[in-house]
């Protein structure tokens, strides 16, 4: 079994704050993830003015608008998160929301896309990430069959290399809407790669998600589960994502290699004394 992508979704949880971004970074380093991941939007483009000028009360102001930027992070922010991943030596890369964000951390020249699950339904969008041909990881909630047929038709086109993540989008899932066979059920109907995004409290789904082959793994990650924010609840903290980081490298160590009647050297000698008293032909 091929080592499973960890990936900590940092997203907007570090709250416009980009001391809190580094902390996460750096928990997430400590920990043993692969990368962090962060979410980009072109607030004018994404959200309708309606919806920005609705009443919305948070640290920033009054409006969604005010919320929405509060929380966005722009060029200057992500030189720094770009230098510090460099620095202490971990993968980032971020979800574009719209293609004017795609092209804003395409300036960073990074290994990975993500499609984030809304975002699978833009046509346009995926055709664009697509000609990227970068390693690209398409989560696949609120989805239908056909409408990941054509994301995936769309990449392999392209000939871009990428990666379905089973995904439930709903914030925290509840236990009995993971689903987890439909891991399974994309690798058969896709002959690709399928990792799970997990929006779940706890760790016992996505410790799931990895004895069934998940080839990768996103879990939202927080400094406080209490913090402000609509993605704390579904995150792990510190605490949490280093066992979860330690939980599924012993996952992967258990799962083993399938082979069948294999005897340990160190069965040899159990197996002797345990079977003494039988004789044998």
């Amino acid at each position: 079994m091929s080592k499973i992508f960890l990936i900590a979704e940092i997203g907007i949880n570090h709250n416009g704050d980009l001391s809190i971004a580094k902390k996460l970074i750096q928990e997430s380093k400590n920990a043993g993830f692969d990368a962090v991941k962060f979410q980009k939007r072109s607030i004018e483009i994404v959200y309708s003015k309606k919806i920005l000028d609705t009443p919305r009360e948070s640290p920033w102001g009054s409006t969604t608008r005010e919320q929405k930027y509060g929380l966005e992070f722009e060029l200057s922010e992500y030189k720094e998160i770009d230098n510090f991943c460099k620095k202490i030596g971990i993968i980032w890369f971020a979800s574009a929301w719209d293609i004017a964000s795609l092209e804003f951390i395409e300036k960073f020249n990074l290994n990975y896309h993500k499609i984030a699950s809304p975002m699978i339904i833009d046509i346009d969008f995926i055709k664009e990430v697509s000609k990227r041909k970068k390693y690209t990881f398409i989560s696949t909630g609120m989805s239908s069959t056909k409408e990941i047929k054509t994301a995936v038709d769309i990449f392999r086109k392209n000939d871009c290399p990428f990666e379905l993540m089973h995904c439930v989008s709903t914030y925290p899932m509840k236990p009995e809407h993971a689903n987890l066979k439909t891991i399974i059920g994309l690798k058969e109907m896709f002959d690709c790669n399928v990792g799970y995004s997990g929006h779940e409290s706890g760790l016992s789904i996505s410790y799931a998600a990895a004895s069934l082959g998940a080839t990768s793994i996103e879990r939202h990650i927080t400094l406080d589960r209490s913090m402000y924010g609509s993605d704390q609840s579904a995150s792990l903290s510190p605490e949490g994502f280093r066992s979860f980081v330690g939980g599924v490298r012993k996952i992967e160590i258990a799962l083993g290699d399938s082979k069948v009647g294999h005897i340990l050297d160190e069965e040899i000698p159990i197996a002797k004394k345990l079977r003494d008293h039988i004789k044998q032909n």
